[in-house]
């Protein structure tokens, strides 16, 4: 039960942890490297609540595991992003 939303929040969850690890790694601003993990905690949310109010029963309960797990890779985000880029 949990592989399929794992599955599908694997792909825009690693994209969002490159684009982050990218940014910080250029030495962007501290908000630009926030921004990945910002969206896709905006993005869980609108995902949950469409699950939750909108489709109900299992189908909205899927919705809302792969709201969890798009919210893991935020957070693994904002952590990626939070660390000082390293000076050569």
């Amino acid at each position: 039960m949990f592989s399929g939303p794992l599955l599908m929040a694997l792909i825009p969850g690693i994209v969002v942890l490159i684009v982050t690890w990218w940014f910080r790694k250029k030495g962007f601003p501290f908000l630009v490297k926030m921004l990945p993990g910002i969206i896709t905690i905006i993005t869980a949310a609108i995902i949950f609540y469409i699950g939750f109010v909108q489709i109900r029963g299992f189908e909205g309960g899927v919705y809302g595991i792969l709201a969890f797990f798009l919210t893991i890779f935020a957070l693994i985000s904002f952590v990626i992003g939070k660390k000082d880029a390293v000076s050569r």
